[in-house]
């Protein structure tokens, strides 16, 4: 080898290329391999690091080299990345001559890695690529697929960072419906493991839409998407979300639908139910969450019950511990708060498995935040919980009696809540009795 590369030098410039190129399938044409690399290495620092060859015959050289790795030349897949390693490693003293033929071999290498599922190593090699001369479109693809191995990796920070660049070259992929159609699963993801469960929701469920994606592929994210409502802070627009969920008629088939029907019809959620389900989270929805130091000293404080009620025992917990935790808690504070008129903070504890203290600033910072109605008296150690007057309004029209008028207002506040749940009952009987009619499991009798 090192006899025909002497040879080549003494050839003239515009002789010096061919000769050079000809090499190529001759020494990957060598049945031993490690003669083969050893053969390569020499011609490609030659071509590369010697100065008498010239910049413009390595890149001719290098190029058809490249060119001929990517064809698929070599079949051993392990020898092939071998080869393209051993090649950067060689042009990098030299890169900045060599940008366009680096980056293809930094794509060969991605492909790859990738190919053998190490997503980390795949991602670090498209971090190296020279940027300067690709056009948006194509610095969004690489951005993406970054983001998308890093999430592979379960890497989400250094995944949100590389999201974060794609998302400032988004308007110059529109046309490319494959990337952008990445881009958004990137972004349901990013949220999921950020913990912006309503976001990656909606996003999620977006995605199970689109005909473009596999079938498969769809039920999978509307799996997801049921995982991040039922993980997302309870309230009114985690209850949106769970609505547009639950008449899905999709969600049917999946696991998960007997909670998600229970939260979206704001049922109580029994110990069993949750365990089933914490089955079916990943590592990072599983994730421990600490309790501020104020909340500890808050939860920890003395409880004394409410003279002549006979308070069930007192949990222990200060608190969630982990996601799940939190958010199967609040929605069962919410779903106490559609049984209720009040409860008191031991009631509420036994119910959520708190202490006192705890479900009282559980219930606190819910009405703090607006979702949770309702009102605290710490003198008599009870919640108070407000009805949302549109929407029970809203179900006394659905059930069939149209305009129900308003009962006079008597200026009591518990006589006025009686009667709307009176009013309510009654049109809830009805609706059912239509229903049974309907179907013709009932006989109506008309009276003479």
């Amino acid at each position: 080898m090192d006899t025909q590369l002497a040879q080549i030098s003494a050839l003239s410039q515009k002789d010096k290329g061919p000769a050079c190129i000809a090499l190529i399938p001759e020494i990957l044409a060598r049945p031993d391999p490690t003669i083969l690399v050893a053969d390569l290495h020499k011609l490609v620092d030659t071509v590369v690091n010697q100065d008498s060859i010239g910049l413009v015959v390595g890149r001719q050289v290098l190029s058809e080299l490249v060119k001929i790795l990517g064809e698929g030349s070599i079949k051993d897949v392990e020898l092939r990345k071998r080869v393209v390693e051993d090649t950067l490693t060689t042009v990098q003293p030299r890169i900045v001559s060599y940008e366009e033929q680096v980056n293809t071999l930094r794509f060969q290498l991605a492909d790859l890695l990738e190919e053998e599922e190490d997503w980390s190593e795949a991602a670090r090699v498209l971090m190296g690529i020279s940027l300067e001369l690709i056009s948006d479109p194509e610095r969004l693809k690489i951005y993406v697929r970054i983001v998308r191995l890093l999430l592979e990796e379960e890497d989400s920070v250094q995944a949100e960072t590389y999201y974060n660049r794609a998302a400032l070259l988004v308007h110059s992929g529109m046309d490319d419906r494959e990337t952008i159609l990445q881009f958004k699963l990137c972004q349901a993801r990013i949220n999921d493991y950020g913990r912006k469960f309503l976001e990656a929701a909606g996003r999620y469920h977006e995605l199970s839409y689109v005909g473009e994606i596999d079938e498969e592929e769809r039920r999978h994210m509307l799996l997801a998407a049921v995982t991040c409502a039922v993980l997302a802070p309870a309230g009114p627009n985690r209850s949106r979300v769970l609505a547009s969920l639950y008449r899905d008629e999709r969600t049917l088939d999946l696991p998960t639908y007997n909670i998600l029907s229970k939260m979206f019809l704001d049922h109580i959620l029994r110990p069993a139910e949750v365990k089933d389900f914490e089955k079916t989270l990943k590592p990072h929805q599983l994730a421990k969450i600490a309790i501020s130091s104020n909340d500890r000293l808050a939860s920890a404080g003395q409880y004394d019950a409410p003279a002549g009620m006979d308070e069930p025992a007192t949990s222990t917990r200060t608190g969630p511990a982990t996601v799940l935790d939190r958010a199967v808690m609040e929605h069962n504070l919410l779903a106490s708060s559609q049984i209720y008129n009040n409860i008191t903070f031991g009631g509420l504890g036994a119910l959520l498995d708190l202490t006192p203290g705890a479900a009282e600033t559980m219930a606190r910072k819910m009405i703090e935040q607006g979702r949770l109605r309702g009102s605290i008296d710490q003198v008599d150690k009870l919640i108070w919980f407000e009805g949302n007057r549109e929407e029970d309004d809203a179900q006394g029209k659905a059930g069939g009696l149209g305009e129900v008028e308003e009962a006079e207002d008597t200026g009591a506040p518990f006589t006025k809540r009686w009667d709307t749940q009176i009013r309510l009952t009654a049109a809830n009987v009805e609706s059912i009795v239509q229903h049974l009619t309907e179907k013709g499991l009932v006989r109506v009798t008309a009276v003479a």
